[in-house]
């Protein structure tokens, strides 16, 4: 069964008119590779060597329960072991982790930058001014910030603030007799008061630097006017737009408008 055993027998002791007897009698197990077997025949059978020694004082039955307490203290050691164990695994996974007063990180936020309006040689306004009409204005949005840019609204300068006439669509050269002061050329529903503010049919989001759509190009549809007393030397000008005085925009998430883009006010 896989273990052995040893029996030690005590120098025996002479006394007079008696009989000399083992004063004791030891055993000794040996470490067992494996379990005791469950049946007592085997038992006997492992250590006969031992029992027919210990027989004359009835060591043999003793020395059984003995082989089993040993066994049964063996399943136990073993059992309580794998309890521990187990109740330690357990208990690791319970482990609550809080978070200490104060944690925090650092964020940053990003500036803000103004959008740029400029004039654009093309494409060429599809409807062209006359006096005592209206036409269309070409300009190109550029937004310099990390994000979109939503557009929503204008501030137009004055009625009387008007636009100066150049001989190409370069804006280099002066158109002679239609100046700023004579074109009679102005932002359409302008008013007396300098920054009114118009709302665009169409709300424009300029997308973030680099996008394929910032700088975005739009056609503002008839939305510069030429009085019906526009002197005929502003006849085939160029006209620079006055300044907007403000626009209405907000930065933030968006889908970036397509370029070319047609938009407007139209009050």
């Amino acid at each position: 069964m896989g273990f052995a055993s040893k029996a030690r027998r005590c120098a025996r002791t002479a006394f007079p008119g008696r009989m000399s007897v083992p004063s004791r009698v030891e055993l000794a197990l040996l470490d067992v590779p494996s379990f005791v077997a469950a049946d007592g025949a085997s038992w006997e059978n492992s250590i006969s060597g031992f029992a027919s020694s210990a027989s004359s004082s009835g060591g043999s039955g003793r020395h059984r329960r003995v082989g089993r307490f040993s066994k049964s203290r063996k399943i136990i050691s073993v059992t309580a072991g794998m309890v521990f164990a187990g109740g330690a695994a357990y208990g690791a996974t319970t482990w609550i982790v809080a978070l200490s007063a104060g944690s925090s990180g650092e964020g940053q936020a990003a500036t803000v930058q103004n959008l740029t309006i400029t004039s654009v040689a093309t494409p060429l306004p599809s409807a062209e001014l006359y006096p005592g009409g209206a036409g269309d204005v070409v300009v190109t949005i550029s937004n310099p910030n990390p994000y979109a840019v939503t557009l929503t609204g204008v501030n137009l300068p004055t009625t009387t603030t008007y636009a100066t006439g150049y001989t190409t669509s370069s804006l280099s050269t002066a158109q002679s007799g239609c100046t700023s002061s004579t074109s009679d050329v102005s932002w359409s529903f302008a008013t007396s008061s300098s920054g009114s503010a118009h709302t665009l049919t169409t709300s424009l989001v300029i997308g973030p630097s680099g996008n394929a759509n910032n700088p975005l190009t739009v056609t503002l549809s008839s939305d510069a006017s030429m009085t019906s007393s526009a002197p005929a030397a502003c006849e085939g000008a160029f006209f620079a737009m006055p300044s907007l005085t403000g626009i209405a925009a907000s930065g933030g998430p968006g889908t970036a408008t397509s370029t070319p883009a047609v938009d407007g006010w139209t009050s």
